[in-house]
């Protein structure tokens, strides 16, 4: 499977040295599918690579470098539109941070965190300053405010770049309740204008993130972000604040998953429920598609089972289907 080759090149960079042209076909469709190619084009670097392929991790590296530019320059238009610091998520976060974790990586949305009580004031800066909104559907629009974790989306309509205004980090009807004000509370501040989460709470959250709130797509990047991040907590401090967000759960399952697709130490003992998310972990075929269509469904559904009481699903993707949605 390409996914497993991706794995074993990011865990182990030397282990390319061992594909032929097919294994290297397999590996980049891999990584592009997974937005892990800027990682692994700096993981492996240009020595281990044959002449056909470096050119490929070349542009990887050099549109990573791009998009860390562009996301920080967001994060900063973000800064002025609202006024005052910025507490920023995810991709953008790690790259401010000089973080592991943001190294190659590709940034698409510009994720923020701010107090709920203040989203009507971000939301008119931000209009104020060229944000619209994307989702146009009175639904969407409704359930996002009511019930999500963030605003609707928005999009920058001349630079055409999207944010995306948490103001915690899993929607409201999840079973887990992150405490929001903790998290903001213990925010790093990196310059005068930006700031970012904890080592510990960036842990969380990545990991509220890939197992209890979404269905796993591209979640080798995510596990791979909580490999990295994983360098920077302190243990004891990292289950005081996982108990706190209530995923300690979760968070132990990820740093099981983490150190056994990405550590390659000592052999991990893992449950059925874990080899059933590496499963879909890596459901990927060499030509980077995405295979094992009724576990992918599977997920899909629990993600929303974890995001809402089985009343409201139920209510909540008859009107999607209703509209036309269908899972890929």
């Amino acid at each position: 499977m390409s996914s497993a080759l991706l794995v074993a090149a990011l865990r182990e960079p030397k282990s390319v040295a061992a594909l032929d042209g097919s294994g290297w076909n397999a590996l980049i469709a891999a990584a592009r599918a997974e937005r892990l190619i800027g990682t692994l084009a700096l993981r492996i670097g240009a020595a281990l690579a044959p002449d056909a392929v470096r050119p490929i991790l070349t542009d990887a590296r050099l549109d990573a470098e791009r998009e860390a530019r562009q996301a920080l320059w967001e994060a900063d238009r973000a800064a002025e539109a609202l006024g005052g610091p910025v507490l920023l998520l995810k991709g953008t976060a790690y790259v401010a941070a000089g973080l592991k974790a943001g190294e190659g990586r590709f940034i698409g949305d510009l994720d923020i965190l701010a107090p709920r009580e203040r989203m009507d004031e971000v939301e008119a800066g931000l209009h104020a300053a060229g944000w619209e909104w994307v989702k146009q559907d009175d639904y969407d629009d409704a359930y996002y405010r009511q019930w999500m974790h963030e605003l609707p989306p928005m999009i920058h309509r001349e630079r055409d770049r999207m944010i995306d205004v948490h103001h915690t980090i899993l929607p409201l009807t999840a079973r887990q309740t992150p405490d929001a004000r903790a998290l903001m509370e213990d925010a790093v501040a990196i310059t005068d204008r930006l700031s970012v989460l904890s080592p510990e709470d960036m842990v969380c959250h990545s990991v509220a993130h890939l197992l209890a709130d979404g269905d796993l797509a591209g979640g080798l990047r995510n596990l791979w972000d909580i490999h990295c991040l994983l360098d920077n907590v302190d243990a004891e401090r990292l289950g005081v604040r996982a108990k706190r967000h209530g995923i300690g759960r979760h968070v132990a399952q990820a740093q099981r998953l983490a150190a056994a697709l990405y550590g390659g130490g000592r052999r991990q003992r893992l449950t059925v429920w874990d080899r059933l998310v590496i499963g879909r972990l890596l459901a990927r075929d060499d030509w980077g598609r995405e295979t094992r269509k009724l576990l992918r469904f599977a997920f899909y559904i629990r993600s929303h089972w974890l995001r809402m009481p089985p009343t409201m699903l139920a209510r909540h993707l008859f009107t999607k289907w209703r509209k036309g949605h269908r899972p890929v």
